[in-house]
């Protein structure tokens, strides 16, 4: 690991904030050592991820580790210049209470939550590095979709449930699905939140839409591998469906021309040597795509997408059909 640098924590900010919001004392030191704590633990999280994975992928590990380090700092330093601007009404008192600008100071507050919980992302993308996506490729790619799926799925219940905990008790405090340390972060982030939630909207519509594509990814795959796709002749060449590689394949008799090759690659297509083929990833984006292409359309003059076998229907069984 390079050497790891710490950006500078504005420790005056931290201290007025303090002054601002608390009657104690603030400890001097004390933000930084909490920013050095968090950076430590990227570190730790990037040395775990670097004994997984290729060498290749270390400089990249090390660029995330840096990014974090330095917009935790912004964000921080940030909290610190929000949290300072309006005292709490604890210490300012009910009289003359500037109520305008402490809802514009809590909506600040809100965003700067948001941006930290994406700071916090890095350390996934610091997991994820080197690992890759699950190809369509993999004949164990249905199954990987869906471990990953359970896990999207167990998740969302987790942040809806957390929340639901939070509402009833208005406190994560003995929370039995949280850690103590996610007690502890969550805890601090919410902090005079002018709209508190363990788990911002954001973060569950993030998930639900990451849900949505994985469910839809699958049924795509088991319908790849259940009916497959058909290929067909065109003037000048043969598209080829084929299953040995999981491409679309375009073979013409002779060369295409510039635009046409300029036309191939906008679509998606990429000449392939080795097989002497334009092609791309077999799916239905791939059929999709190359009914968009004048001159590779079927001789019979159907679409490429009305040339494709369609699943048979799963029966109910034994099972009556629902009312309406």
């Amino acid at each position: 690991m390079s050497e790891v640098i710490y950006y500078e924590i504005n420790e005056q900010a931290a201290k007025r904030a303090k002054e601002q919001n608390s009657f104690s004392d603030y400890e001097m030191g004390s933000a930084t050592r909490a920013y050095r704590e968090s950076v430590d633990h990227a570190v730790a999280v990037a040395k775990a991820q670097k004994k997984k994975v290729d060498s290749c992928f270390h400089e990249k590990i090390d660029t995330l580790v840096d990014v974090y380090a330095k917009k935790l700092a912004e964000n921080m330093n940030n909290r610190f210049y929000i949290d300072a601007r309006v005292p709490s009404m604890m210490i300012a008192g009910g009289s003359n209470f500037p109520v305008r600008k402490k809802e514009k100071q809590n909506a600040a507050r809100d965003k700067n939550m948001e941006e930290w919980q994406e700071v916090q992302g890095l350390l996934d993308k610091i997991k994820s590095t080197g690992m890759g996506g699950i190809s369509s490729d993999r004949p164990d790619a249905v199954l990987r979709l869906e471990e990953k799926l359970e896990k999207c799925e167990a998740l969302q219940k987790k942040m809806r449930d957390v929340n639901a905990y939070y509402r009833k008790y208005q406190s994560v405090e003995g929370c039995p699905l949280l850690t103590e340390k996610e007690v502890l972060v969550i805890t601090e982030a919410l902090k005079d939140a002018w709209n508190p939630k363990p788990y911002p909207t954001y973060m569950l519509s993030n998930n639900s839409a990451e849900i949505r594509r994985l469910r839809s990814r699958i049924a795509e795959i088991r319908q790849n591998q259940e009916v497959g796709f058909r290929g067909w002749e065109f003037a000048g060449g043969e598209a080829v469906a084929s299953k040995e590689y999981n491409r679309l394949q375009l073979f013409f008799t002779e060369k295409p021309s510039a635009e046409q090759r300029s036309i191939l690659r906008r679509s998606g297509f990429k000449w392939a040597p080795s097989v002497a083929a334009w092609q791309r990833q077999l799916n239905h984006n791939a059929i999709y795509a190359a009914g968009q292409i004048p001159f590779i359309q079927p001789l019979d003059g159907r679409t490429p997408m009305e040339l494709q076998p369609r699943a048979e229907p799963k029966k109910n069984k034994g099972k009556e059909a629902p009312s309406l």
